[in-house]
């Protein structure tokens, strides 16, 4: 079936911002799924008919319905296979459906033709949703910039049409145009989509700045230092697109042998039709055996053994609130031996919280009224980390006093009127001077050794606090990190665009020692593709933008659901809807026991094969026996299969390491 992906997701040089539209595929927008439907529609019309003992010629009518829908076109596909010369299962599934309706198996064939063509849709559904996504990650870069001439004056252009050295203004609010450094101005930029860093970040002259983040409260002038073409975001959505591309092939365990099994299936249905005329036997007879032959060595019962347990599995994770998004991913997740987590937005909540309230020496002030006045001068602000600094006040219900000629500077802080007093909130950095006392400069160390952001407080342009704001901790990351560490045999890896500082210290509260910080989207996906080169099956777990390439490119994606951006849940093969971390290390060890499931129907599903198909070989197999044991392997390999649905199979791997 030819690829979604491949067929949509390159947009041409030059195309239109128009063209770049962000909606989603529809389901019934896809043609294989239309077809499905049809096929499913007319065969829950004829199964009560037929086992009503309705009228022969309306079920059979509807059953044709079913065939024809859900089987034109695997069949088609199957034939211009062929003339490659290559024996695909879908075909022969098709056969097998045909076989059995020959002899009236009816029922059975048009079963087998819905569930391949449910299974096709479902597939198509998946690579047009992963097309749909990349095509929009292309809408974080601003359509126009505003891009200043020499004489001073401003033009509006489309970003397509920048050239390096061009300078750009960018407004407070405003996306960044282009890749860059900045000429003047200062501000906060959320790069979050690019690095992931949780906090927005100081950009003065010099800085560089990326397309698609945005800016704070200040202007900036900005050079261009990269084509758009060749752009952060737009090497983003390439690399997702070139991972999604080049991923090998993903195959279910049973389709890894499908060619030798369809060939040997066809060679021996051939020969037990011809070989007994040829030593006289009646052209009915012959028929008769060879489509028993077919029936009992059809893989409707293989099929049966490896879908179940792995659909099974999909219906328990998603009542425990992981949305795996095919078979294939189910089974896929149970191979992995490398865990790689994101740090921001995965391991901690992804907003800014404050951690530590430090009144100094010789301030007067208490921790509640330190945070009263910092609270009351950041108030007017909407910097995350003055929102963070009025939310931890109001947690502890602490009274705010209004703030007067209120002043914000980009990359410093803001200055208020609180009670009579001129009160700053700000970096220390930039208001700390070289005559502060060693313990102020000791308290704000301490703090930032301990992976916080330190802002210090003035009153009257004296240092009277400190305060440690930090991204929370998720309070099952632990015991997530323990249960993955016991399921694949070595501690996850941390992949961060954050500082190493703070990353490290993160890294030592879980229990992760191979920390890798300060990555970039396509350092990310490099690693990736290394353990993925050295034989590692390597699972990613993460939620932004800039974890989309590394998503793509690994065995198995994971994306955290509440927080995660569009690109991320779509290019994940599995979605935490919930946000619970403990799913990850549960949906492995439920995807292994799927697994395990699978090969347990095989082999009951081969034997029952072996056994029937010997007898009609070597005797002669009635065919309402040939059909009962193929029906009854069936019905076994399916309520075996069914056993995970229970919430007893759900495995609380997480919780157990946290009980430890």
């Amino acid at each position: 079936m030819p690829s979604v992906l491949d067929q949509r997701s390159a947009l041409p040089a030059g195309s239109s911002r128009a063209a770049r539209t962000g909606r989603r595929t529809r389901l019934l927008a896809l043609p294989e799924a239309r077809w499905a439907l049809a096929a499913l529609v007319s065969f829950l019309l004829a199964l009560p008919v037929r086992l009503g003992g309705g009228p022969t010629w309306l079920w059979g009518l509807l059953f044709a319905a079913t065939y024809v829908a859900g089987g034109w076109e695997p069949g088609w596909e199957g034939l211009k296979a062929l003339r490659g010369r290559t024996l695909d299962v879908d075909l022969l599934m098709v056969v097998a459906a045909l076989g059995a309706a020959a002899i009236g198996q009816v029922l059975d064939g048009a079963l087998l033709i819905v569930i391949f063509a449910t299974s096709g849709a479902l597939e198509a559904l998946a690579t047009a949703r992963t097309a749909d996504s990349v095509r929009g990650l292309l809408d974080l870069a601003p359509a126009t910039a505003s891009r200043v001439l020499p004489d001073g004056s401003e033009e509006a252009v489309d970003t397509e049409r920048l050239a390096v050295g061009d300078t750009i203004l960018v407004r407070p609010g405003e996306r960044v145009g282009a890749d860059g450094r900045v000429l003047g101005g200062a501000s906060d930029v959320d790069q979050a989509t690019i690095t992931g860093e949780p906090l927005p970040v100081a950009k003065q002259p010099g800085d560089e700045v990326y397309a698609g983040t945005l800016n704070g409260t200040g202007a900036l002038r900005v050079r261009v230092g990269r084509d758009p073409s060749d752009s952060v975001i737009a090497r983003i959505v390439k690399m997702v697109e070139d991972a999604s591309r080049t991923k090998a092939p993903t195959q279910l365990f049973i389709e890894k042998i499908e060619q030798r099994y369809s060939i040997g299936m066809v060679l021996a249905t051939l020969a037990v039709f011809a070989i007994p005329l040829v030593f006289g036997d009646t052209l009915s007879s012959a028929l008769l055996r060879a489509m028993t032959f077919m029936i009992v060595a059809s893989p409707c019962a293989v099929v049966l053994s490896t879908m179940p347990p792995l659909l099974s599995a999909i219906a328990n994770a998603g009542r425990h609130g992981v949305l795996a998004k095919s078979a294939v991913v189910m089974e896929r997740l149970g191979q992995t031996d490398t865990v790689a987590l994101d740090k921001t937005g995965t391991l901690t909540e992804g907003t800014p919280h404050v951690t530590d309230v430090r009144p100094l020496p010789g301030s007067g002030l208490d921790e509640g009224s330190l945070l009263v006045l910092a609270a009351s001068a950041e108030h007017p602000s909407e910097h995350p980390l003055a929102r963070a600094v009025v939310a931890a006040a109001r947690e502890r219900d602490l009274p705010l006093t209004d703030a007067e000629g209120f002043t914000s500077a980009p990359g410093q802080g803001v200055t208020a009127t609180v009670d009579g007093h001129t009160v700053t909130v700000g970096a220390p950095a930039r208001l700390l001077d070289t005559a502060a006392a060693p313990s102020h400069r000791a308290v704000v160390t301490e703090l930032e050794e301990a992976g916080r952001t330190a802002v210090l407080v003035l009153r009257n342009r004296a240092p009277v606090g400190v305060l440690g704001i930090a991204d929370r901790l998720r309070p099952d990351a632990a015991a997530t990190v323990a249960a993955l560490t016991r399921l694949t045999g070595r501690s996850p890896i941390l992949l961060t665009g954050d500082n190493e500082r703070a990353a490290a210290y993160l890294a030592a509260e879980v229990g992760i020692t191979d920390v890798r910080a300060g990555l970039l989207p396509q350092d990310k996906a490099a690693a990736v593709k290394e353990w993925e080169a050295q034989g590692r099956r390597v699972l990613v777990v993460g939620d932004g933008v800039n974890d989309a390439p590394a998503l793509a490119a690994a065995h198995c994606g994971i994306a955290m659901g509440e927080a995660g951006s569009d690109l991320a849940l779509q290019t994940a093969d599995a979605v935490v809807v919930r946000d619970d971390l403990t799913a990850i290390p549960s949906i492995v060890q439920l995807s292994r026991t799927a697994r395990r499931l699978v090969v347990q129907n095989l082999a009951v599903a081969g034997t029952f094969i072996a056994v029937l198909a010997a007898w009609d070989l070597i005797g002669t197999l009635p065919l309402p026996l040939g059909v009962a044991g193929h029906e009854g392997s069936t019905v076994i390999v399916g309520l075996n299969g069914l056993r995970l649905l229970r919430d007893a199979a759900w495995p609380r791997l997480a919780e157990e390491a946290g009980a430890c």
